[in-house]
């Protein structure tokens, strides 16, 4: 999960160097693109507790079904999301955005949407490995396909060893590139393990079941909600932080940036809570399915304490990173954005707690393939009472940048409480039962 985000991480500290325009342009394009991608991981992810449910009650064949019908769905549904990019692209230009920033996304965005169908096919054959706990061939890809987009943004963005410097641009062909060798690295790892062999060779994708369709999509659609939900707020953050002007959406980008890669930890930890309450729900086990979930919830707030104090004591150097600060014709905007960078930082210290167990909370409960209610908890955390406090604070008082974070904090936190108090409600029940 990391390595998803460390291709962001990548993009937004070298294309930082060579402005803040540019970070906030490569933020203003993410932001669509991470709405997109926020549907397709959020619909991929119904394959794993199909395949781990399999798993532990030994079904192969099953296991193979729910791979093959996913990886239809995940293309499909990759490419109508690249198409959508491309029809909203005039949007940009009614948000109330720098034009310069604009102008600079617009190219950035057309690629770095089409590297969306990689990815999601991607997510399909790492949601099944992941069914069965073999998480490390998936890490095996990402670490790779990181190594590839770093040394293509080296040559480029800047133009370095005699290439073409193509500056933002380039960090999209980057990003484009190394999704496309993720996708069939991890294929031909699968291919060649004997254990997986059978689950991916061989597919007749002419004999297409219609219950197993129904059955991912009811899992797949309100799981892909619940994260187009979530990312939908954080986009809202960046959409918000523009209205202020461009070095307000650069600081939000690196906050945004940095609490991403500590998110991800929890989401891997959710991951692991789907795979093993899957597991769990296929043996019918539900006492041992709610002390593994917990002891998990556990785990994860833990490491986001430590997460929290490492945000808490880094929060003026973390920025500094991300921007050339010897660039003196840059120097005023350079500072004002680690200036607000620092205080985004602050509050989210605070919210890495929230985050880190409604997301891995999220993940049991889908394990449990209980969807639909945890859809509706994620809509009212982040928009009924989330996003209204986002809007306020950041546009109605001198709280600004810090007021956008306040509102996720304020959204997260409910999220975190009333998802828990679902996932306790249920396996309760499936115990007494």
């Amino acid at each position: 999960m990391l390595g998803h985000t460390f291709v962001q991480l990548a993009d937004n500290i070298m294309v930082g160097q060579l402005g803040t325009a540019e970070l906030a342009a490569v933020s203003l394009g993410n932001s669509f693109v991470f709405i997109a991608m926020s549907l397709g991981i959020g619909f991929s992810t119904a394959i794993t507790p199909l395949v781990a449910e399999a798993d532990g009650a030994g079904n192969k064949e099953s296991a193979k079904s729910a791979l093959k019908h996913g990886l239809v769905l995940c293309t499909v549904l990759g490419l109508t999301l690249f198409g959508l990019i491309l029809l909203s692209k005039p949007i940009m230009y009614t948000m109330k955005q720098p034009l310069e920033v604009v102008e600079l996304a617009l190219p950035y965005l057309d690629l770095v949407a089409f590297s969306l169908v990689p990815l999601i096919i991607f997510q399909a054959f790492k949601q099944f490995s992941e069914g069965l706990s073999q998480t490390k061939y998936p890490m095996y890809a990402t670490i790779v396909a990181n190594v590839i987009n770093i040394i293509l943004n080296y040559l480029l963005i800047f133009g370095n060893f005699g290439f073409p410097e193509m500056g933002i641009v380039g960090a999209a062909i980057g990003t484009l590139v190394s999704r496309f060798f993720m996708v069939l690295y991890l294929w031909f790892i699968l291919k060649t393990k004997e254990k997986f062999k059978y689950y991916v060779t061989k597919f007749n994708f002419a004999n297409l079941e219609q219950t197993v369709i129904k059955k991912i999509v009811e899992l797949g659609f309100p799981s892909s909600l619940q994260m187009f939900f979530e990312v939908g707020i954080f986009t809202s953050a960046v959409w918000l932080s523009g209205v202020l002007g461009k070095n307000a959406q650069a600081a939000n980008q690196i906050a945004l940036n940095l609490s991403s890669m500590t998110f991800m930890f929890g989401m891997g930890l959710g991951v692991t809570a789907m795979i093993r309450v899957g597991n769990q729900k296929g043996l019918a086990n539900f006492k041992e399915l709610r002390r593994i979930a917990q002891s998990i919830f556990l785990l994860t707030f833990l490491l986001e304490i430590v997460f929290a104090a490492l945000f808490l004591i880094g929060r003026h150097w973390f920025p500094s990173l991300y921007l050339d600060i010897d660039d003196m014709t840059n120097f005023a905007d350079n500072t004002e954005v680690l200036v607000i960078a620092a205080e985004l930082l602050l509050v989210a210290a605070f919210f890495q707690i929230s985050d880190g167990v409604q997301v891995v909370v999220l993940g049991a409960l889908r394990g449990l393939q209980d969807v639909k209610i945890p859809t509706l908890i994620t809509f009212i955390s982040y928009w009924i009472i989330g996003f209204p406090v986002s809007y306020y604070l950041c546009l109605h008082t001198d709280l600004k940048s810090t007021g956008i974070w306040i509102g996720l904090l304020t959204g997260l936190t409910a999220s975190a409480i009333m998802l828990y108090l679902r996932f306790n409600y249920l396996t309760k029940k499936l115990i007494a039962a």
